[in-house]
């Protein structure tokens, strides 16, 4: 019997924070999104010297791993000329981020 729940994903590498932003930093929005994700790290950091829970760092990884995957799709959408006008600000579906 495993000691984790099946629907909880593997966590993330110790090197994965790493990896991470060595993809962010090659991305052609990397002057906007270098900040964000080290200021996103370090708060994640702080809050789990905090609580002692790595679950910060894992979300981190896993919330910026998603934003770099979906970037393409993002920008074709965008490149497509599609009327992003009458759509909902992100924000006001899921909630503030912190």
């Amino acid at each position: 019997m495993t000691a984790q729940p099946v629907h909880q994903p593997a966590p993330p590498s110790p090197a994965a924070a790493a990896q991470l932003r060595e993809r962010i930093s090659r991305h052609e929005r990397a002057a906007q999104w270098l900040p964000a994700f080290e200021r996103d790290w370090g708060h994640a950091l702080e809050t789990a010297r905090q609580t002692f829970d790595l679950t910060p760092l894992h979300e981190t990884i896993r919330e910026w791993s998603g934003r770099l995957a979906t970037a393409p799709a993002v920008a074709a959408f965008l490149a497509g000329g599609m009327d992003t006008s009458d759509g909902v600000p992100l924000e006001d579906v899921i909630g503030s981020r912190r």
